[in-house]
């Protein structure tokens, strides 16, 4: 659908970036990043006062140099640098609160260029469209390897099954309507998941379809230690399912130990007991090792609530650097 940008207002727009040890990328980041930026502004998509915002979660590197240094030579970036580190979903979350009132939308995307700057232009026509939420949408996952792309889909596909709102081959480059941060904004829980939080909120919504890239330079800050934590705290943070499967798997034993009944009895009344420790042991181990799992899995529901409590702030910032001539 064509869009006539010409008879509608222009749209202040702010790019959230998060970073972390993004140093060898950042420059040309910023470079790509501006460019499509001023882009925008020419074909009347988006405001000239639109900006680049930069949050530098932690970095042990000169990323924090470096958007010190963009920021006082660029009029059109802003860098936000957080206390410590404090995790992706944090970082996104601290660029996208700190300016809620200053813009009008807002994308999120990562510093890796892996994620087609070229869709937030589409993001752009479904905004002004009337969509609030548009979803950047992996649709050729042809640069994963055999592995990643088969536990990323796979991964997708359960927390479906298990009841958690996820769009799928989706990850968080994203637009969002102001309207919906501000919606947002009522959500105080600190384990944040915003792959799920996002579409709890509702409202009309679109996707835009892109081909991910290969990374450029630097490493992946999800190997798979963090993906699978990730995943996790995905699963615990929505969906309830796996204390339900305890109780499933609670029930599944206790008919086991019927049947072992049953066994020990016929074989009694028929003479033929034979004495010998695996009868007691195997159902020993077989039982202790469940309630260690459920146990285990109560705790982790029980930490989750632990963390909610405390009500701990889910990011600080440290400091904010614009352009000195602003």
């Amino acid at each position: 659908m064509t869009v006539d940008l010409s008879q509608m207002p222009q749209t202040k727009l702010l790019l959230v970036v998060p970073c972390y040890n993004e140093e060898e990328i950042l420059t040309k980041t910023h470079r790509t990043l501006q460019q499509y930026r001023t882009r925008l502004v020419q074909e009347g998509k988006i405001a000239p006062e639109s900006k680049i915002c930069y949050v530098n979660d932690g970095s042990r590197d000169r990323t924090w140099q470096l958007i010190d240094d963009i920021c006082n030579t660029d009029t059109h970036a802003i860098g936000i640098k957080l206390s410590r580190n404090f995790g992706h979903q944090s970082a996104i979350l601290a660029g996208l609160m700190h300016h809620i009132q200053d813009f009008d939308c807002f994308v999120t995307i990562d510093a890796d260029l892996q994620d087609d700057v070229e869709a937030i232009g589409q993001m752009l026509d479904q905004h002004h469209d009337g969509a609030m939420v548009v979803y950047g949408v992996r649709d050729d996952r042809s640069s994963d390897t055999w592995f990643k792309r088969t536990t990323a889909e796979g991964f997708y596909k359960v927390m479906r099954w298990m009841g958690v709102p996820v769009v799928f081959n989706h990850a968080d480059f994203r637009l969002m309507d102001r309207r919906i941060l501000e919606e947002f904004s009522h959500f105080k829980e600190v384990n944040l998941f915003l792959r799920g939080i996002i579409p709890l909120i509702g409202f009309r919504s679109e996707k835009v379809f892109y081909k991910r890239f290969e990374r450029e330079a630097g490493e992946t800050k999800y190997p798979l230690k963090k993906m699978l934590l990730f995943a996790w705290n995905g699963v615990t943070s929505f969906s309830t399912f796996p204390m339900r499967l305890v109780l499933y798997f609670g029930v599944f034993n206790f008919l086991i130990a019927m049947g072992i009944g049953v066994y020990i009895g016929v074989s009694y009344l028929f003479g033929s007991t034979v004495a010998g420790w695996t009868s007691i042991v195997l159902p020993m181990t077989f039982f202790s090792g469940a309630n260690m799992i459920a146990l285990g899995l109560i705790g982790e529901y029980v930490g989750k609530i632990y963390e909610e409590v405390k009500g701990r702030p889910r990011y600080i910032i440290e400091k904010v650097t614009t352009d000195a001539a602003q």
